[in-house]
């Protein structure tokens, strides 16, 4: 991974870095009316004025955020608030919440020049925590458990008892439970196989089914062939997590009854949406008998005891499970800033934006929860920015914000983060970032480490530049690193600049980097770097996309494009089209009136224009070397559908020799030395062509490979 890091902190600069129509952020010192302090030695019955304690007058700093945020309260109450921007600064130390930090529309600024700060002592560790500490560990002595653990181990788990240290709720291991944490990373409930998967050997075929021509059965009853887990008979909660149709739609089930002389097993229902298939791949967990590896924990919900064998000295460390469901909640809120702190430790998403309005979380830690980092939902110009964000237990940053009705932009966005490891529990259709509604931004971040996709966007208007993208969609196949699909009215997207490499799915069955899947229409494509990517660009039978000025670097193949609007989706497409005929709509989308009949004027006049075919789909000043173009490989079969190829426009593009072209397609293609600056790896030379190069006579423009990933800039806020 190639990762630019942020600069320090403190490096002075009066740039003043405009994102969006009606934010800035300023890098200049500010205006400071109001300085406010909370300590872990405070007194929410102090002033909060003093950073450190005076008990001579009996004054100090607060003890909680709530002590500052209710003091801001009863200034703004009483109208006695300062002019300036109001700073509360969050001395060193974990501040272990009781519940939900939350923020209403009272407690946001005035203006760009009047925010309500809540910031991180510069300097020092600053961690707000909804997890509870748990420090009363003893080995296990209990024959009846250490009877069920294996030789190696029964002398390295240890036990604790929640209900005594008043914890009754463990939530599901379905999802939203209670997790553990050691040493500030998760730990992981007992599974087996500790690493991969067990295959389904077999089906009872109670219920058949067959999606266009791939068969499974319905119900939730199968063969395994791994005798190992005819050991889970005595087990009382066992769950199984697997891929069980599709290689992309995952699902938790507990275990309702295993058959150990059959080797069957069947599953609680609701079964699973597509039903399950000879070949698919699961685990079991939350299983006693599996802590067999250092880092693996078992809650007894029954007991209320959790047990655990930890990776290190269990009395030098700090281990902590999850409680709240929230660290920090925004409701209404405008003009509002947290910055500089680590947030940790919570059952569900760890900062919710509502309705917001330019308010930002920038330059924190958020990790360890037990699903997304940050939502923000509806609202205008609010971001994340700058944050790294990692060990969440589903997407990193959710953005739902404008309206795809009016088409009026959000103007949301996450900027300059790095997001990684995330999905640990959620695996699938759970990305680094998710853009819903219209005019929202990904930029500069960088994403890595990932079972299934980076970026997924639905709608209007978005732009997804600068970002660099490795190593995801690795535990799932036919999926995109970046992906959208279904539907024909979602125009004006922007994917430009991002740099995509070592991407190769499941078993190295091949994946998509970008992924324009089942008729998705009109986005542009340009400047992208795809190197070491199979299936680099697929365009599934959508209309109006633009894919130039791309590089493609052993990508095997390099472009897909099908007509399935014309074959095995035609029947949704009918669909489409009956809507129209019916209703005037397209997916309820009014495509022939204003705003979208005048703000993408193909649009319109597609249903006179063969609207299942594959047309208006510009692939040009491309440069393709090693890997193949569109030679039909594997798991993907024909990469350019013969029947999509009349409809394409295609021209200025270079092939290096030996890069495999469909020999019906040669002639459209210049098969030429693209001269990178570094022939033998243009990664060096930062995929800059020569001078001379027949690419740039063609009209090819150098991408501006430097300004992709993390950038250098003074993100937060401080005096």
């Amino acid at each position: 991974m190639r990762i630019q890091f942020l600069k320090p902190i403190w490096l002075i600069g009066v740039v003043i870095f405009s994102f969006f129509e009606g934010f800035t952020l300023q890098a200049a010192p500010l205006n400071i009316g109001l300085k406010l302090y909370v300590s872990t030695t405070g007194n929410d019955n102090w002033s909060g004025k003093l950073k450190q304690p005076n008990k001579a007058n009996s004054d100090g700093p607060f003890a909680t955020l709530e002590g500052a945020r209710d003091a801001i309260r009863k200034l703004k109450t009483g109208n006695n608030l300062p002019k300036g921007n109001i700073l509360v600064e969050i001395q060193g130390g974990t501040y272990e919440l009781q519940k939900t930090f939350a923020l209403e529309a009272i407690d946001g600024g005035a203006d760009t020049l009047s925010r309500i700060i809540y910031t991180g002592q510069k300097g020092a560790e600053v961690s707000l925590s909804a997890g509870k500490n748990l420090n009363n560990w003893r080995l296990v002595t209990d024959k009846e458990v250490l009877e069920k653990l294996s030789p190696a181990v029964r002398n390295k788990v240890y036990q604790t008892d929640l209900k005594s240290a008043g914890i009754k709720d463990y939530g599901s291991p379905g999802g939203g439970g209670m997790e553990l944490f050691f040493n500030d990373k998760p730990m992981w409930i007992s599974r087996y196989p500790n690493i991969g998967f067990v295959k389904i050997t077999g089906l009872l075929n109670e219920e058949p089914v067959d999606i266009r021509g791939t068969k499974g059965d319905q119900v939730g009853k199968f063969n395994y062939g791994d005798e190992h887990l005819s050991l889970w008979k005595d087990e009382k909660d066992a769950w199984v997590d697997g891929y069980w149709f599709w290689d992309w739609s995952e699902q938790r089930q507990k275990i309702a009854k295993l058959d150990t002389v059959r080797k069957i097993i069947e599953v609680v229902p609701p079964w699973h949406h597509y039903g399950y298939r000879l070949g698919q791949w699961f685990y079991g967990f939350n299983l006693l008998m599996e802590i067999d590896q250092p880092g693996e924990y078992y809650i007894d919900r029954e007991k209320g005891l959790l047990y655990f064998y930890p990776p290190s000295d269990i009395q030098k460390g700090r281990t902590y499970v999850s409680m709240n469901k929230n660290i920090i909640s925004m409701d209404k809120a405008a003009f509002l800033t947290v910055e500089g702190m680590i947030l940790e430790g919570c059952r569900e998403v760890a900062v919710i934006m509502q309705d917001c309005k330019t308010s930002l979380v920038a330059d924190c830690t958020i990790r360890n929860s037990g699903e997304c980092g940050v939502t923000i939902d509806g609202g205008t110009g609010n971001g994340v920015e700058g944050c790294e964000i990692y060990n969440l237990g589903a997407g990193g940053v959710r953005i739902t914000a404008g309206d795809r009705k009016t088409l009026v932009p959000g103007n949301c966005f996450a900027d300059n983060n790095y997001i990684h490891h995330t999905s640990r529990i959620k695996r699938i259709y759970n990305p680094c970032i998710s853009l819903y509604g219209a005019g929202n931004k990904a930029t500069h971040n960088v994403m890595a480490h990932v079972p299934h996709m980076a970026i997924y966007f639905d709608g209007n208007d978005h732009l997804m530049e600068y970002n660099e993208i490795n190593d995801v969609c690795y535990e799932s196949n036919d999926a995109g690193a970046i992906y959208a699909g279904r539907n024909w009215t979602m125009r004006g997207n922007v994917i430009r600049y991002n740099y995509l490499h070592d991407i190769s799915g499941f078993e190295g069955k091949g994946c998509v980097g970008i992924y324009l899947d089942d008729a998705f229409s009109s986005a542009d494509i340009i400047g992208n770097i795809f190197n070491r990517v199979t299936r680099a660009m697929m365009i599934g039978g959508g209309r109006d996309n633009n894919v130039i000025n791309n590089i493609f670097i052993d990508c095997v193949p390099s472009l897909h494009v099908d007509a399935r609007g014309m074959g095995w989706m035609q029947d949704m497409t009918d669909a489409w089209i009956a809507e129209t005929n019916d209703k005037g709509t397209i997916l309820g989308t009014a495509y022939n009136q204003p705003p979208y009949s005048t703000k993408y004027p193909k649009l319109p006049h597609m249903m006179n224009d063969e609207p299942k075919a594959p047309k208006g789909n510009i692939i040009s000043n491309n440069i393709c070397m090693g890997g193949n173009w569109d030679k039909p490989s594997g798991f993907w079969g024909m990469s350019i559908e013969k029947i999509a190829r009349p409809f394409l426009k295609m021209e200025n593009n270079i092939v290096a020799p030996g890069s495999g072209v469909e020999d019906s397609l040669s002639k459209s293609f210049t098969i030429t030395d693209p001269m990178f600056a570094n022939s033998k790896n243009p990664e060096r030379s930062h995929f800059q062509v020569k001078q001379k190069s027949p690419a740039l006579k063609n009209g090819f423009k150098q991408i501006p490979f430097d300004k992709i990933g993390l950038y250098n800039n003074n993100s937060r806020t401080k005096n």
